[in-house]
């Protein structure tokens, strides 16, 4: 901006300012850094003026006073020093959240003034501290309890939600009074109930439809974070997650024509059901008579979402093994497994704990009966495939997840996790919980004794040759020790283990043994191993 324009800015004449505001916000819309303004002191000048103009009620163009706002507060060098109370409590009036019941300001207005909030409130810690005691989040909830019966705008709906997540994302004790104090969680499981009956006639969703919800979504995540997977929720509380996983059930039966969009709300649902307690997975499924399994035909050809099993529709149990499906593919193609991996591998494994049916219905489809074992179980393109290669990652958190899918499917019993993982995949998650020796895990007993095996003709024919270790058939390889005599086997032996010895005291290997609790324990030579010999042909003899 030039002199005579920042003249015109600062002038008071409103008739000048008009021009000097529209040809700010044109020539600055895609500025970030403001450094030009902010290194003579004019940065400070301008935000002040502005403000001043906003204070005043005759003032004719506040919708370019609060665009040149919101560009200003993209730059937070003197944002933290500069802002007031009053400032920001103006914005808060104009936005339609302020103390006073009243708004007469223009959807317009609000809508602008919600964009710089939501700026301010991003970039200044300043503005975070102050939304502690001022009324930003009692307005916006007081405005989500109207939207029923008031006729706010998309803009406005969005931008309420855009700000109340910033709100409860930046600030734990703002997440609290919220959730707590101003029982945000069911106002907001009824405004998303609300959009969802604004679009019921067909059960699709519009782009803006979905956007807002997703919105929602994400400030009900940042509400419920909190809840741990071993915290048994209060009465009232645990009312409000089953109303909440409930409605979430319903999301996952509407469509909409934009894949994106579709993926980034089940992304959404995934992530926001991680925090959810596993006793209100039960929400997730129905049975087949519920009038939401199968949304309204249009025109006749609207497919049916039924996907049956045991007299359950397990629709929404397959959306969620699809869409790990889809990220696996993703992840393959990113470094980032974790974030893609974890959200929906927590909540399928959630969901398996929450009932049998629904363990049932998922392995039948992770693990299914075996049929062609020629390949490693971790080789290949099937969800069981994935999740093997996923137990020998690097990122610890993604292996150990995928574990325990895999082990909860299994039943928890050593025998199958090996049959369908191999000894050398599974041998950490072993390790882990002290089952390395093929002992039996501790709360298996929960699960019903009737087997769900079914071996197929063709992993009977070879399961003779099937190496447990590597988890696949094996073709038979000639004996290394054929045609040796004795004296030569013992040589052999010998030098075996005098190689095994130097490699230990290199520190370059750590033999260990199995100890009474089920876990590897360090020998201190490698003749220790010995004492593990006899236990072993023991337990040899009773299998066979």
């Amino acid at each position: 901006m030039d002199a005579d324009g920042l003249r015109c800015l600062l002038s008071g004449d409103y008739g000048l300012v008009e021009e000097a505001l529209n040809k700010f916000n044109k020539q600055n819309s895609q500025v970030f850094n403001f450094m030009h303004f902010t290194s003579t002191g004019q940065w400070v000048l301008i935000w002040n003026k502005l403000f001043a103009y906003l204070a005043d009620p005759g003032m004719p163009h506040r919708v370019g006073c609060l665009m040149a706002i919101k560009v200003l507060s993209r730059d937070k060098t003197y944002l933290n020093e500069t802002v007031t109370v009053e400032q920001l409590d103006l914005l808060l009036q104009l936005a339609g959240i302020g103390t006073l019941d009243t708004c007469e300001a223009t959807q317009e207005v609000q809508v602008e003034a919600l964009k710089c909030l939501s700026n301010m409130i991003f970039q200044s810690t300043k503005c975070q501290e102050m939304c502690l005691s001022n009324a930003s989040t009692e307005g916006i909830i007081r405005r989500v309890k109207m939207y029923k019966e008031a006729p706010y705008g998309y803009d406005i709906k969005y931008f309420d939600m855009k700000l109340l997540f910033l709100l409860t994302a930046i600030n734990c004790d703002i997440r609290a009074k919220v959730r707590d104090q101003l029982h945000g969680l069911v106002y907001l499981v009824e405004t998303l109930d609300l959009f969802m009956g604004q679009a019921a006639t067909f059960k699709e969703f519009s782009d803006k439809d979905l956007d807002l919800i997703n919105e929602v979504l994400k400030v009900l995540f940042n509400l419920t974070v909190r809840t741990s997977d071993n915290l048994v929720p209060e009465e009232e509380e645990a009312t409000q997650f089953h109303r909440l996983v409930t409605v979430l059930h319903d999301l996952f039966f509407y469509r909409t024509l934009n894949r994106d969009k579709i993926v980034s709300l089940h992304s959404n649902i995934v992530n926001l059901l991680t925090s959810v307690p596993v006793s209100c997975y039960v929400e997730l499924v129905t049975s087949l008579s519920a009038k939401c399994d199968s949304p309204p035909a249009r025109g006749g050809d609207d497919p049916m979402v039924i996907v049956p099993f045991e007299s359950k529709n397990m629709y929404v149990l397959h959306v969620l093994v699809e869409f790990l499906r889809k990220n696996f593919q993703k992840a393959e193609k990113k470094s980032d497994q974790y974030e893609l991996l974890s959200p929906i591998l927590t909540v399928l494994i959630k969901a398996i704990r929450a009932d049998a049916i629904n363990r049932r219905y998922i392995r039948s489809v992770v693990l299914p009966p075996l049929r062609d074992v020629r390949d490693r179980p971790e080789i290949g393109k099937e969800l069981r495939n994935y999740l093997c290669s996923l137990l020998t990652s690097p990122c610890t958190q993604i292996a150990d997840l995928s574990a325990e899918l895999l082990f909860v499917l299994c039943k928890e019993n050593v025998g199958r996790m090996i049959k369908y993982t191999g000894y050398g995949n599974a041998a950490g998650l072993f390790a882990n919980r002290g089952l390395l020796g093929g002992r039996t895990a501790k709360g298996c007993e929960q699960y019903s004794s009737d087997s769900e095996d079914s071996d197929t003709e063709e992993y009977k024919q070879l399961q003779h040759a099937i190496n447990p270790v590597l988890g696949c058939y094996e073709p038979p390889k000639p004996n290394p020790l054929e045609g040796m005599s004795e004296e030569r086997k013992e040589y052999e032996a010998m030098e075996l283990v005098k190689l095994m010895d130097k490699l230990q005291r290199q520190g370059v290997i750590q033999p260990c043994k199995i100890g009474e609790d089920g876990r590897p324990q360090a020998v201190e030579h490698i003749m220790e191993l010995q004492e593990e010999i006899p236990e072993q042909q023991r337990d040899h003899k009773r299998k066979t």
